[in-house]
């Protein structure tokens, strides 16, 4: 079925073409040269064009995996989130400790491939990929055996991932402008703050803020709130969504 012609166009909803002879190329060459491609270059530099050169493939052997570069990053999201570290599931009390990790795991993943932030509200049914499905049915059931009704895992389980993304798309656009500069972050931070300070001067909050973090690492610093900011999420979904017997426990 042409793309143009499905109810929704997407690589995980059309029918993979049948090919009598074994094509060229296989779908995990295209997807692991597009994902070399935009973690050297960004999303920028992604085309079916640019990514045939650098298989030496034609167009035939493209798009018989592809039909085009929308379901290309649908491919390439899913397996970046392969890479995401699974919740393990059996040990009810230990739930806060495997969302914790697994939260922490998404996050070091989207900094990875920094592009991905740009492009994920843009990845079509991306979430119906298998490595996207697998994750999702991984933490519902954390959630479920911590004693959170399915509709409150659902809930709670799109409320961490929506804290992961939001964290990391600052950060992500942090680091790529850093990366531009040539700098570390700390050398950055280190020229930044006499111009930091003297912005802050009137304003006493900041002023004492600023002055305590001036002698602190600056990405520590990050995955400090980081860490602090997912266990806000975490106790108040426990507050909110969990039965009293899981709130008692927290």
């Amino acid at each position: 079925m042409p793309a143009d012609k499905q109810v929704f166009p997407s690589v995980w909803t059309r029918v993979r073409r049948q090919r009598r002879e074994q094509p060229a190329l296989s779908r995990e060459q295209i997807v692991s040269a597009a994902l070399q491609l935009l973690d050297t270059e960004g999303i920028d530099a992604l085309s079916m064009r640019k990514l045939g050169a650098l298989l030496n493939a034609g167009a035939t052997s493209m798009y018989t995996h592809v039909t085009n570069k929308n379901e290309l990053i649908e491919l390439v999201v899913d397996e970046v989130y392969g890479e995401v570290q699974v919740p393990s599931t059996g040990d009810a009390a230990g739930w806060r400790a495997a969302i914790t990790g697994c939260a922490r795991s998404m996050r070091s993943t989207l900094l990875r491939h920094s592009w991905i932030v740009s492009v994920l509200g843009e990845a079509g049914l991306a979430y119906l990929g298998p490595n996207m499905l697998r994750l999702t049915e991984a933490m519902l059931a954390v959630f479920e055996e911590a004693g959170f009704s399915l509709e409150a895992a659902d809930q709670a389980l799109n409320t961490v991932v929506a804290y992961v993304i939001g964290i990391s798309t600052s950060e992500a656009a942090w680091l790529s402008t850093l990366a531009r500069t040539g700098q570390s972050e700390q050398a950055w931070a280190d020229r930044l703050w006499p111009a930091a300070e003297q912005a802050v001067k009137e304003y006493p909050r900041l002023r004492e803020l600023y002055a305590a973090q001036r002698s602190q690492n600056p990405g520590g610093i990050r995955d400090d709130d980081f860490d602090t900011g997912l266990d806000c999420v975490l106790h108040g979904l426990v507050t909110r969504l969990a039965p009293t017997a899981v709130r008692g426990d927290d």
